[in-house]
């Protein structure tokens, strides 16, 4: 299960007020507001435009039985009880009823969310923070939409990230609602490499719930990208037996371990993580170490040549995973399951005499493998993890790469 999936199930037991359980994708389209009426069967005039595929097939949604409750009040009770079509047309009225009741069109958002209809969520939370850019329950649906239930881009983190944290800082939030918000932000800070944030999150969801497992793993996921590596390998260790959480604390924990040079054991947990998430954590295609320098080689061979230029006397190795002092020669340090690594000023600057040459690029060959699939996705991503550190000699940061699609 991916880590989306982890939140997910977390939520779904409880951890938060609203949540997705995650059910088959849905082709009805509706109207912002208000239930579609059913199609006419007859063709079109000649002079009438066709519907376009996606409307071509709409369901009226069910009459809202709200039981004495207002529409907003049985949304909410239906979403509760996972009842996610009952919960939308209950929605839908109150959101017909009171068109400028953000709440209303956000527990429409939710239930559009829990039932996989994407565009419609986006459009039902968009309109809600329109009307009260501070709605909880909107700031909240559109943060686990972005940062949770879509697939995991930096974008979708960034925006994720950005309405998770607009509700941490609102006043006089409820504290089941700083806990979902803290654990989105975590989640959201961890996928974006800043686990020094991540971490901050993790605490305070951890300081209102202290068995908090997905807290739990945020937070040993934070302290490993931070290097702190005995304080992770203890957080891992102990989440080895959780049900969601096993498969990635029994990968982290090999990956300690093969820092420790124990690679036989390190084996052992990376066996178990593909036992447990088989489609997580599949075989590395890991070439021979000869093999690795050769591709490599070959990657810089088949630079530009400008690029070529510029690594001239400038070596390019090849070796099995980064060393602590690498990793922590900045502040924030480095992360363990980084590609490649540039070291030194970029050109154009001045070396420091410390180092000889003081200029180098080396590329990790069992985090590469790691990082793909398949033979030839690895010496794609040679390539590319190449180019990114040449990247970093010409002088660009990592923002600026990633605009690039070089992250």
């Amino acid at each position: 299960m991916s880590r989306r999936g982890l939140l997910a199930v977390f939520l779904l037991l409880g951890a938060c007020q609203r949540s997705s359980s995650e059910p088959p994708r849905t082709a009805s389209v509706l109207d912002a507001g208000v239930a579609a009426v059913a199609p006419v069967t007859a063709s079109p005039p000649a002079t009438q435009a066709k519907p376009d595929a996606s409307t071509a097939a709409v369901t009226a949604l069910s009459v809202c039985h709200s039981e004495g409750k207002s529409p907003l009040e049985a949304a909410r009770h239906y979403y509760d009880d996972e009842r996610y079509e009952e919960a939308l047309s209950c929605a839908a009225q109150a959101a017909a009823l009171e068109p400028d009741n953000a709440e209303a069109h956000a527990e429409r958002g939710m239930a559009l969310s829990a039932l996989d209809r994407v565009p419609e969520a986006q459009m039902a939370f968009a309109r809600a923070l329109a009307i009260d850019p501070d709605s909880p329950d909107g700031l909240l649906g559109a943060a686990h939409l972005y940062a949770v239930d879509l697939p995991s881009s930096r974008e979708r983190d960034e925006l994720g990230l950005l309405y998770s944290e607009r509700g941490l800082a609102k006043p006089g939030m409820v504290p089941d609602m700083v806990v979902q918000f803290a654990l989105i932000s975590a989640m959201a800070f961890n996928d974006l490499g800043q686990a020094d944030e991540a971490l901050a999150r993790a605490a305070i969801v951890l300081a209102h719930e202290p068995n908090n497992r997905e807290a739990t793993y945020e937070r040993a996921l934070a302290l490993f990208e931070l290097c702190r590596f005995s304080e992770a390998k203890a957080a891992f260790s102990a989440l080895l037996s959780d049900p969601e959480h096993g498969a990635h604390a029994h990968q982290h924990v090999g990956l300690l371990l093969e820092r420790e040079g124990k690679w036989k054991q390190a084996q052992v947990h990376f066996d178990k993580a593909r036992e447990l998430a088989p489609e997580d954590f599949p075989v590395p295609p890991l070439p021979s170490e000869a093999d690795f320098r050769t591709q490599v080689a070959n990657a810089v061979a088949a630079l530009p040549e400008d690029m070529r230029k510029d690594l001239e006397g400038i070596p390019v190795a090849a070796e099995e995973i980064p060393v602590d002092d690498d990793l922590l020669s900045g502040e924030p340090p480095l992360s363990p399951t980084i590609l490649g690594l540039f070291r030194g000023p970029p050109l154009g600057e001045p070396c420091d005499g410390s180092e000889t040459p003081c200029r180098s690029v080396v590329l990790y060959r069992r985090n590469l493998a790691r990082a793909v699939r398949t033979p030839q996705e690895l010496l794609e991503q040679i390539q590319v993890t190449l180019l990114h550190e040449v990247g970093h000699l010409r002088g660009e940061d990592d923002e600026e790469l990633a605009a690039r699609g070089l992250e």
